[in-house]
């Protein structure tokens, strides 16, 4: 994987007083590095462009040539960047031209940490994500039975802790009013919590008397019966028992997943969590000329396993990397989440017994299982919320320094919704990159009813630092932890910029001093996003020699009320200068 040093190797575009525009490709050619040495190439021996956009308002994220108004496109690279009349030397009758009547074209966004498989899996069963209140999940569970009457199961998920309150105590007599006869089980939008009703509680063999697994907890009543809800470790109790996915089911869902994504201006993800089923979808549709993403995958971490593990990612990824698909990340897991006090803290959470939360591996057996992949040269990609499995995470990275070396890794940690203010600087130091999903960074419901009141005020003050963070010179990389979570890139730009409900019906802000500009949250989606996926030098901005990995927007980001971000929709998506995406060109680029 590239350094952190990588970027400053990247060439750049050298302005030749003819008006034509040349790439001088120093690392990956040999060519001369001062542009002054390059021989002018005649206007005439330019080779005409396969695409040109003109007429825009291009935004590169290249600090260099920040605006520009054209650009043309070359079997699927960026040959030229600049002006409306230059780029006619790149046309000709072979050319596709895109008029942009002012568009504003950005490079295509990557989402750092997505489920795109479950999502979509999700999103095409009971799904619960759209919902808002307890009546309307019993009535979609309901209407979800009775449209599958021979299915075992009834799956499905995306409801929210805080239509339940503190803890999350979801009731399995709701489930069995409306779904006696067949077991019940779903997901909560985080997916750290299980709803089950009483006949997927009896298959699984829960009772009064089952212990709680080290890594979870049965929610429980006063007399010790089970309440319906199961947290963190202790899903995996019913989730066992849930039918296999079949191959079929897994494609529909990640192809779901990624027209959506498309549907965004995202042209590249990092999975945050994939087996071997999941890796066989995505070469699948790769085979089948359907993968229409850069897809970085994160191979899980199995928690009750050890260093076997190892041997096994490193087959599985020199068997699926290639093409648009990387199989080179890790997915840890270190602790749960605030709301079902489960994130591991440095101080306990303010409730009777004062819990401290969960890490889920012991901290110095994580150092040496990050210290094993990182000499693999594998990523590793932690899930930490609460500041002790931050901290954990960072000692874990330091360790694995001090093994093997300060280079390689691109390690980075997802989440971080509480960092203790003296490991902010760590990241940059170690070049861990910090992978905010920033939609959180706002007053809702999961904030000020489910986590300032056990937390405090003191240390809510460090909730989502993402500025910060940013200012310490850590590398900021954003994701959206779909289908948590919208995927929109623009709803989520418009709280890390505010700090605000994006549909104005939540007061307040969280946390105002760690709002970032609009630039800064747009380079978090592209560049950021692009280093932890080991892409910067072949995207993330509009520069000659990048790929085409390109998103046009109906409006100027820069030149509207920043309250309407959310609104801001993509009307075109390339990948390599092709289509994937299109309601403008009518699918002909």
């Amino acid at each position: 994987m590239y350094t952190a040093a990588d970027r400053n190797d990247v060439s750049r575009i050298a302005r030749i007083s003819s008006g034509v525009f040349l790439a001088v490709l120093v690392a990956a050619c040999g060519v001369a590095e001062d542009p002054g040495q390059v021989e002018a190439k005649p206007v005439a021996e330019i080779p005409a462009a396969d695409l040109v956009l003109r007429g825009g308002a291009i935004y590169t994220v290249n600090p260099q040539q920040p605006w520009a108004e054209a650009l043309a496109v070359d079997k699927g690279r960026i040959v030229f960047v600049g002006g409306n009349e230059d780029v006619t030397d790149y046309i000709d009758s072979g050319t596709r031209v895109l008029d942009l009547d002012g568009r504003m074209v950005m490079p295509g966004m990557q989402d750092a940490h997505v489920h795109p498989i479950s999502g979509g899996v999700e999103a095409l069963s009971c799904d619960l994500n759209a919902a808002s209140t307890l009546d309307e999940y019993i009535t979609i569970v309901q209407a979800c039975a009775a449209a599958n009457p021979g299915e075992s199961w009834v799956q499905g998920g995306g409801w929210s802790m805080s239509v339940f309150g503190p803890g999350a105590l979801a009731s399995k007599e709701l489930l069995d009013a409306v779904v006696p006869d067949r077991p019940v089980y779903l997901s909560s939008a985080d997916g750290h919590t299980a709803w089950v009703n009483s006949r997927a509680l009896e298959i699984a063999g829960i009772t009064a008397d089952t212990l709680d697994p080290a890594d979870g907890r049965i929610d429980r009543e006063a007399n010790g019966e089970p309440v319906g809800s199961l947290q963190e470790g202790a899903t995996y109790l019913v989730s066992r028992h849930l039918p296999p996915l079949t191959p079929e089911g897994r494609m529909d869902g990640l192809r779901y997943a990624i027209k959506m994504l498309n549907g965004y201006g995202i042209t590249a993800l990092q999975s945050a969590n994939v087996g071997e089923a999941d890796l066989a979808a995505y070469a699948q549709l790769q085979a089948q000329g359907e993968l229409t993403i850069r897809a970085v995958t994160a191979q899980w971490w199995e928690r009750d396993r050890g260093l076997e593990q190892v041997a096994e990612m490193v087959d599985r990824r020199a068997r699926y990397t290639g093409g648009k698909l990387n199989a080179g990340s890790v997915k840890i897991m270190q602790d749960g989440v605030m709301e079902n006090y489960t994130a591991a803290m440095l101080e306990p959470y303010l409730l009777e017994g004062s819990p401290s939360g969960i890490p889920m591996i012991e901290p110095e057996a994580l150092k040496t299982i990050v210290s094993a992949l990182d000499a693999e040269d594998f990523q590793v990609h932690f899930h930490a919320i609460g500041d002790a499995a931050i901290r954990q995470s960072l000692d874990a990275v330091a360790q694995a320094r001090a093994d093997n070396g300060a280079e390689g890794g691109r390690h980075h940690i997802s989440h971080l919704q509480l960092i203790n203010a003296a490991d902010i600087p760590r990241f940059a130091e170690l070049g861990v990159a910090a992978n905010f999903q920033p939609l959180w960074a706002y007053p809702d419901a999961y904030i000020t009813d489910l986590t300032l009141p056990y937390i405090g005020a003191e240390r809510g003050k460090w909730l989502y630092p993402i500025n910060s963070t940013l200012q310490s010179g850590a590398v900021v990389a954003f994701g959206s932890d779909w289908s948590v979570s919208t995927a929109n890139p623009f709803t989520q730009m418009g709280v890390a910029v505010t700090r605000a409900d994006p549909s104005g019906q939540v007061s307040g802000q969280l946390n105002p001093e760690q709002a970032i500009t609009l630039a800064q949250a747009i380079e978090a989606f592209t560049l950021g996003s692009a280093w932890v996926n080991g892409l910067e030098l072949e995207t993330g901005s509009i520069e000659v020699g990048k790929y085409a990995d390109l998103a046009v927007l109906d409006r100027n980001l820069f030149k509207i009320n920043i309250q309407e971000l959310s609104e801001t929709q993509v009307v075109l998506t390339l990948l390599e200068g092709v289509a994937v995406y299109d309601a403008l060109m009518n699918g002909k680029p």
